[in-house]
């Protein structure tokens, strides 16, 4: 559905955050793209829907390049959330400001109305569209951001470390939301730096370092890959770094390393019911 082809990109002060990026992003996937400050992540998330121009190289939306699509059908088809939701949120309600996308592409008032009803219900934010966005917490400007780009209905929705900020609770909670979207056939794409939740929602991965795809694939292919991590300067989830030790340094028969709490309490129970019928005999 995107595709991204040798993709460059330098700032006006000189500061070379694109060097070549290559990627194809299929229809229905959702992706991590991980990497440490300054890897070129907020740069490349603001180029697919053509927020910024690349230097050289393109970005393919079903095979044509973004710029030479009409500004209206990109917005409607490819909606970002920002980092922080007070750069998004400005009009007094909830409801105007979740109206302000649809309203904009030049639908009728009442077909306005029905995409917004639809997309504060999909945030569960459906009793709140005649509250103040000042009145909000950080978690549901979060929610009201994510609700004013699917008003738009869009195809992709693209997210710039939508997490931060949240409590532990507010994390899992939009995760979830995001993840439910992601099963609707939205295709999504995070920004995000918080690895633990990679294996939990993520489907494909892209590790970006200096400008550049270091590595792609399943979170499984990606984080059996430590060399690549480290040069990218990130770490194993949590888990997966426990058990990487286990395997290691104590020399426990991992049948592989999981990446999840789940899968370790499933590899967990294996090795006691192995031990169990070694204590047996």
């Amino acid at each position: 559905m995107l595709k991204i082809e040798n993709l460059h990109y330098t700032y006006e002060d000189g500061t070379s955050a694109l060097n070549g990026i290559d990627l194809e992003i299929a229809r229905g996937e959702f992706l991590a793209i991980l990497g440490s400050n300054g890897s070129g992540k907020t740069t490349l998330i603001k180029h697919l829907n053509g927020l910024l121009r690349p230097g050289r190289g393109r970005v393919l939306l079903d095979g044509k390049a973004v710029e030479k699509v009409e500004d209206r059908e990109v917005f409607s088809r490819i909606g970002i959330v920002f980092q922080d939701p007070n750069d998004q949120l400005f009009a007094a309600t909830v409801g105007e400001d979740v109206a302000f996308g649809p309203t904009n592409m030049g639908l009728a008032a009442d077909e306005v109305q029905h995409r917004v009803a639809k997309a504060l219900a999909q945030v569960g934010m459906a009793d709140y569209a005649r509250k103040s966005v000042h009145a909000l917490s950080h978690g549901q400007k979060k929610r009201i951001c994510v609700a004013g780009i699917l008003a738009m209905e869009p195809q992709v929705v693209i997210l710039d470390e939508p997490t931060a900020g949240l409590d532990p609770f507010g994390v899992h909670s939009l995760m979830h939301l995001l993840q439910d979207l992601n099963k609707q056939g939205i295709t999504m794409i995070m920004a995000t730096h918080v690895i633990d939740l990679v294996p939990l929602f993520m489907s494909k991965i892209a590790i970006l370092s200096h400008g550049q795809v270091l590595r792609y694939g399943t979170p499984e292919e990606v984080f059996g890959d430590r060399e690549s991590l480290e040069k990218a300067q990130l770490h194993l989830p949590l888990v997966a770094e426990l058990m990487h030790v286990l395997k290691t340094r104590d020399h426990v028969n991992l049948h592989h390393i999981p990446l999840t709490v789940g899968e370790a309490r499933r590899e967990i129970l294996r090795l006691l019911s192995v031990q169990d019928v070694m204590d047996k005999v």
